[in-house]
């Protein structure tokens, strides 16, 4: 009969882990869960918005290959829904225009001198990591929530092991039956901190990588919409 009574008392779920934890634990867990809904929101989010971003952009990419033409290329950035590309192509023209505006009002070339077109690469460059950045938003929360997550783990499982052994002290006992229990209620933190942070750092790289490849997309516009302005002669 007493044999059966401890083994009721003894957790056999996680969940019943959770109800016999300590309230530090609780609230280790607490957060814990918050970061995984925020990290799992970002994710989500951010995968809608790769998604219509590189959408846009093979539409926009195969509307411009086949013009030849800065103008038709000009027209189609209006026309089109706006995107880091279009954004980038708008931003070389703005500057195109206004250095030949004031090369016209000064009374000297309306090409573009070889450092005027350094500065419009420079220019690209920065409208480029501008986009890059603002795409980027938030995915180095996802980092956070990959680096810190396992540390809060770590904390609730070490409070709740000190506690285990404090109760242990209390007891007067030392058998392993009445360690365990305690024990295994601490780690739980340690399970469900690991729950949260591998998803959160798969999904950190993952968006990260992507994310650098469409910088290296942009940045090879930015290349081409200057060859097409040197073919034009308008450099």
């Amino acid at each position: 009969m007493i044999f059966l009574q401890v083994s009721a008392a003894v957790p056999s779920t996680a969940l019943d882990l959770i109800r016999a934890s300590t309230t530090f634990s609780k609230a280790v867990l607490a957060i814990l869960a918050v970061l995984s809904l925020l990290s799992w929101a970002v994710m989500l989010s951010k995968w809608i918005t790769f998604r219509r971003v590189e959408a846009n952009a093979k539409r926009f990419l195969g509307e411009f290959h086949k013009s030849s033409r800065l103008e038709a290329v000009a027209s189609l950035a209006k026309r089109t829904q706006p995107s880091p590309h279009t954004r980038v192509l708008q931003r070389a023209l703005q500057f195109l225009s206004e250095t030949r505006t004031v090369a016209a009002e000064g009374g000297g070339p309306v090409t573009l001198t070889a450092s005027q077109v350094q500065a419009l690469r420079m220019v690209l460059d920065a409208e480029t990591s501008s986009e890059r950045d603002q795409l980027g938003t938030y995915v180095p929360f996802l980092a956070m929530v990959g680096s810190v997550s396992p540390l809060l783990g770590l904390l609730g499982t070490v409070i709740g092991v000190i506690n285990a052994f404090l109760g242990v002290a209390r007891g007067g006992s030392g058998n392993l039956a009445a360690v365990a229990p305690g024990v295994a209620e601490a780690l739980i933190a340690t399970a469900f901190a690991l729950a949260v942070a591998i998803p959160a750092y798969f999904g950190y790289n993952i968006f990260a990588a992507r994310l650098n490849r469409f910088d290296g997309e942009l940045e090879g516009f930015g290349s081409e919409v200057i060859a097409l302005m040197a073919r034009e002669g308008r450099l």
